[in-house]
């Protein structure tokens, strides 16, 4: 058997690794949203995450993509043998898992499920979303600070690693922006510019404030998502605490009892 200690280290570092499965239509990690419902890891090192969604109806399309990210980065780890992951209370719960955990080609299982839709294009679609929201956050910290127009058009990667912002948001988000940058080659060398469009198109700094208002009404749309998604979830998944003896009467009249117990990490 594990050890207790190590069984619990490998837990928190599958958990960490869960960080980077973000809600698609929120890019906001699945572990924030709190869609991870147990972790278990076992002594051969097989890995077992199960999840949840806010309500029984969400998209099929982003049930997909979560449960084959959190395959993808669980498999990830070097220790991992095996990993296996399991949607719950959800419509399309039995072909999620069964697709998943099929072995068979992610592309192949999402266009199977999801009316032939491909996968590399809905995933392009979301990218370009995240994108765009961590990359306003980005250009009005810049503004924050007092950069000029110009001066933030034509700042280069370089420069931009070196800018050290205090805000909360700006912090979080920076490196998630470098982050997606490189990782679709919109910038890769010093020099390169860091605010190219999601097309790699160069902005102007007099259509700045333009294309500033086009990334807003992003943001707000996700935003508005993201709090109608926590708001169902609390609504579907209460936590509260039962008395010693289990719960009484009046814990189900007031409907302080949840349809299941709500754990996030196995130890």
């Amino acid at each position: 058997m594990l050890v207790a200690n190590l069984k619990a280290e490998l837990e928190l570092e599958v958990w960490e690794c869960l960080a980077a499965v973000t809600d698609p239509e929120l890019d906001e990690p699945i572990t924030d949203m709190g869609f991870v419902e147990t972790i278990e890891v076992t002594d051969a090192k097989n890995v077992r995450v199960e999840f949840r969604l806010p309500t029984y109806w969400c998209s099929p399309n982003f049930a997909f993509l979560m449960a084959f990210g959190i395959r993808k980065e669980v498999l990830s780890l070097p220790w991992v043998v095996e990993a296996s992951v399991q949607l719950n209370d959800h419509c399309f719960g039995e072909k999620v898992n069964e697709g998943v955990n099929s072995g068979r080609n992610y592309n192949d299982v999402f266009a199977e499920y999801c009316d032939g839709a491909s996968l590399t294009e809905v995933v392009e679609k979301f990218l370009a979303k995240a994108f765009d929201r961590r990359q306003e956050t980005v250009l009005l910290g810049l503004q924050e600070k007092g950069y000029s127009a110009a001066a933030i058009v034509s700042m280069t990667l370089g420069q931009l690693q070196k800018v050290d912002f205090a805000g909360e948001e700006e912090l979080r988000q920076k490196p998630r922006y470098l982050e997606l940058l490189l990782a679709q080659g919109l910038a890769e060398n010093p020099g390169d510019l860091s605010f190219p469009t999601w097309d790699g198109q160069k902005i102007k700094a007099e259509t700045l404030a333009e294309h500033l208002n086009r990334l807003r009404s992003t943001r707000i749309n996700m935003e508005f998502n993201g709090a109608l998604c926590r708001g169902l979830a609390k609504t579907r998944y209460k936590e509260v605490e039962i008395g010693p003896d289990g719960p009484a009467l009046i814990d189900f009249i007031a409907g302080r009892v949840p349809p299941r117990e709500n754990a996030t990490v196995r130890g």
